[in-house]
């Protein structure tokens, strides 16, 4: 016997409206799967343009909000970065990576804010990110940003040197790398620099990731050993086959150094054409720096097409245009 919609209790305008829901519900879901691609490209105009659409129709996608978070945090928007992020965390606020974010931009506010207004974004900090890890444990980004603030921060608002070595123990299990990474941090502040490079050592040694090696040279270069440093850097760019973000940091410690300026224009160059583009490094921010450093060698032409085509990603960030009305 054929079973008719209606004898299933279902009308076919109500059908019709199920499947339009259906149909919006996917609409939205793919408008921020497109969203988030066009971040990781750097193309934040075209990114927050859209994102703004989904949510007129969609003001509780806490996936939107947290997304056009970050198109602000890119562009170092913190009153917006913090306004997106908390809205994203009201509508998800069991999301770690949502507290994670939202941990970021309340650290950017902090770091615009006078010495009054940042401290109180600063304990806002440790409460987002400590909530970022006890939600998800596994999640080393949160970890990471976690430890830093503790070796950063003073104990007036929640950091603290021993927190960051209980953290580190917490973490050696299952990442060791970055527990061998934030007990060079806690070393570092403490100016034991032997034991600081020794564990960023180790920590490239277990991993043997860009990231490690790029912090082994970073460590070099702040202590002004830039030669040391090369060789890290080398490494970083020889293993970071994906060309991701790690080679913007490599050049910008090459740059800081003043140290092999074609190397670091060469990576650049490379990053900016691969596909593993990210928020971790914006394409408008590496068309910038690699417009400074073309500048620095005289090409003033290729400067200029640097910072307009950041300018054409990013046509609200300041700095692009600084750059472009100054070339």
């Amino acid at each position: 016997m054929q079973i008719t919609l209606r004898q299933i209790g279902i009308r076919l305008p109500a059908l019709a409206v199920l499947a339009f829901a259906l149909f919006t519900a996917r609409a939205f879901a793919g408008d921020t799967s497109k969203a988030n691609l066009l971040l990781q490209q750097g193309k934040v105009d075209q990114a927050s343009a859209l994102l703004q659409q989904t949510l007129a129709n969609q003001p509780d996608d806490a996936l939107a909000h947290s997304l056009l978070c970050r198109v602000y945090y890119a562009q170092d928007m913190a009153d917006a970065a913090v306004s997106e992020c908390e809205r994203a965390v009201q509508s998800a606020p069991n999301d770690s990576d949502n507290q994670m974010w939202m941990g970021r931009a309340y650290g950017l506010k902090a770091e615009r804010s006078n010495p009054l207004v940042a401290f109180g974004y600063a304990r806002k900090v440790h409460t987002a990110f400590e909530r970022a890890v006890e939600l998800d444990p596994s999640n080393v980004h949160a970890m990471n940003d976690l430890g830093e603030f503790y070796v950063g921060a003073p104990g007036i608002v929640g950091g603290g040197v021993d927190k960051a070595v209980n953290l580190a123990g917490r973490m050696r299990s299952r990442f060791p790398s970055e527990s061998h990474r934030m007990l060079a941090l806690v070393a570092e502040k403490k100016n034991d620099l032997a034991t600081a490079e020794a564990e960023f050592k180790a920590a490239a040694d277990v991993a043997k990731t860009p990231e490690a090696y790029v912090d082994l040279g970073h460590f070099y270069q702040r202590h002004h050993q830039p030669d040391k440093a090369l060789a890290p850097l080398q490494a970083a760019i020889d293993a970071d086959r994906r060309r991701d973000a790690a080679l913007v940091d490599a050049a910008s410690i090459l740059t800081a150094a003043n140290r092999s300026p074609d190397l670091a224009e060469n990576v650049l160059r490379a990053y900016l054409t691969s596909s593993a583009k990210s928020d971790a490094a914006p394409a408008f921010k590496v068309h910038i720096q690699l417009g400074n450093l073309l500048a620095s060698r005289g090409d003033a032409a290729g400067a200029h097409r640097e910072y307009a085509a950041a300018l054409a990603l990013a046509s609200h960030y300041a700095p692009a245009r600084k750059a472009l009305q100054g070339s």
